[in-house]
């Protein structure tokens, strides 16, 4: 199968100290895959190159066949790689609706004096951009809170309103940020079927960094391994829980923490 997107020999240097070393890996269409570590092994810069939020030093970020590093990050995310962060309350004085209607904007066809004068462009995005949150809502299972205020969600609600913000965009792969932290069991593997669910019922490619490696485990079709900045292994859950370099540099061992 071919490559949707692929990581080409991407390093990552500031100043004396290189945080992403010659790392490569493909991801293809409709798969979740995650990027693992312990801290400090580069996954955050990682994501950030791949999101063009970093520039790299050497290697690149390929698109559809389209090199998307050191793009703007506005750019990559109209080209469809999208990226939500931890903190998912950006609009914290705004209710879950009007969250994710902003969030359109992306997307608009109306230039921004339309929106001034009330163009019939900027009436009909208007329009187009509240009827998708609806169905972004509904989709999400968020319609009992959709009136409510973002600063006001807890945990679980505030990781779900990260993904409808990244799904209203409407992105080919999206790119979740720690999407477990924070929650408990259930709650977790709540937004496990979440995530399956955005993949499987709307077709969109997820890559994902996270420590919660029995939730990692569940939900990847592959896995990722960095450490000391460098990819250390790469393959399905059941590779990577039997990889001996894994379990000494990151895992410690084989035990119920992982899933063996």
């Amino acid at each position: 199968m071919s490559a949707l997107l692929e990581v080409k020999a991407v390093t990552k240097r500031f100043g004396g100290l290189t945080a992403n070393h010659n790392i490569s890996f493909d991801v293809t269409d409709n798969e979740i895959l995650s990027v693992i570590g312990p801290n400090g092994a580069g996954k955050s810069t990682l994501f950030k190159m791949i999101s063009s939020f970093l520039p790299t030093t050497s290697g690149e970020v390929v698109f559809k066949g389209e090199r998307i590093s050191n793009l703007k990050p506005h750019i990559v995310a109209r080209k469809g790689v999208v990226r939500t962060f931890q903190e998912a309350t950006i609009f914290k004085s705004m209710t879950v609706r009007e969250s994710v209607v902003v969030a359109q904007h992306l997307r608009a066809k109306a230039s921004l004096a339309g929106y001034f004068w009330g163009s019939k462009t900027a009436h009909a995005d208007v329009d187009a951009f509240g009827d998708y949150a609806d169905e972004l809502i509904g989709f999400l299972s968020m319609s009992a809170i959709a009136d409510e205020l973002a600063s006001n969600l807890p945990q679980g609600h505030l990781r779900a309103l990260g993904i409808a913000l990244g799904l209203a965009t409407d992105p080919v792969v999206l790119l979740l940020d720690e999407p477990f932290a924070g929650m408990n069991h259930d709650e977790t593997m709540s937004m496990v079927n979440l995530v399956k669910k955005v993949r499987d019922d709307r077709g969109v490619t997820v890559l994902l960094v996270e420590h919660d490696m029995p939730a990692v485990m569940t939900i990847s079709d592959r896995i990722v391994v960095l450490n000391f900045g460098e990819m250390i292994a790469e393959g399905t859950p059941t590779e990577i829980q039997n990889n001996e370099r894994v379990i000494e540099a990151y895992l410690g061992s084989a035990d119920d923490e992982i899933g063996a």
